[in-house]
């Protein structure tokens, strides 16, 4: 019976609490009546009207849409990615060796420190604003977080493990594959959300600057300047929803690699001390 009940519990909590916060976010816009508060109702109408009502061949995205949605979640799919497979490769060889490890940690927390906004002005005199300076933004500010974890991760591996694979004679790459990386993972998909959340951030922020044609960023700017104050509402509903959608795909694959390793930890029962029943 509470195995039945427990799918309530943690369902509705998510369902009601951010229907609570809309439901209370459209009360409020209507006693306030002001047009620098409109209602949650008339955004989504008018983000869908933006976005969301073109022709039923083309996923009823419109121009709009294919202009700048699209391309701003190309660059944040590829910046990620480029971002997650550095950090997980520099990661692993990194955490193999405590020497090289010792040394460049502390590039690599100066590194993680460094706000990345900061870092978009000198990749904009590296290359040309476009998409390439995009694309580097993202990869160098997210990548930090994979691969530090990812080090650390390689780094907990259990000794007794390591001296098993020594006597079994396993090959560099096996043990990557069959010790290093599975025991990284928990900590690997810690600084993918990071990073993801990081890759959403620089992206918007790089469209922001002067010589972008297009992206979330760039309507943004566009709709500021336009005094658009529903299209500003609504780009920012969109970069959460975004944002969640991104990060609940991750977290999604994360309990398909790792669900079935946190299942098995489950607490086993107290032995009985020895010589303790006397």
């Amino acid at each position: 019976m509470n195995s039945r009940a427990l799918p309530y519990r943690t369902v509705l909590p998510r369902v009601g609490v951010p229907l609570g916060a809309v439901a209370a976010w459209q009360l409020a816009a209507w006693g306030y009546g002001s047009v620098f508060f409109p209602t949650p109702a008339s955004i989504l109408a008018h983000g869908h009207a933006l976005w969301f009502a073109g022709p039923p061949g083309r996923l009823f995205l419109t121009d709009d849409a294919v202009a700048n949605l699209l391309p701003s979640l190309g660059r944040v799919v590829a910046g990620f990615a480029l971002a997650a497979l550095c950090g997980i490769v520099l990661g692993l060889a990194l955490g193999r060796s405590r020497d090289a490890y010792a040394l460049c940690d502390p590039v690599l927390q100066f590194a993680r420190a460094v706000p990345p906004p900061a870092l978009v002005p000198v990749f904009v005199v590296l290359f040309a604003p476009g998409t390439r300076m995009q694309l580097a933004s993202i990869v160098f500010s997210a990548v930090w977080p994979v691969l530090i974890n990812t080090a650390d991760g390689v780094r907990s591996v259990d000794p007794l493990r390591l001296e098993v694979a020594a006597a079994l004679r396993m090959s560099p790459a096996e043990r990557v594959l069959l010790l290093h990386l599975p025991a990284a993972l928990p900590r690997v998909f810690a600084g993918l959300r990071l990073s993801l959340s990081l890759s959403l951030i620089l992206m918007v922020f790089s469209e922001l600057l002067p010589g972008t044609a297009n992206g979330i960023g760039f309507q943004l700017v566009d709709a500021q300047t336009r005094s658009d104050l529903l299209t500003v509402w609504a780009v920012i509903v969109l970069l959460g929803v975004v944002g969640q959608v991104l990060n609940s795909a991750l977290v999604a694959l994360e309990r398909l690699l790792l669900g079935g390793r946190r299942e098995g930890r489950a607490p086993s029962p107290t032995r009985p001390e020895r010589g303790g029943s006397r």
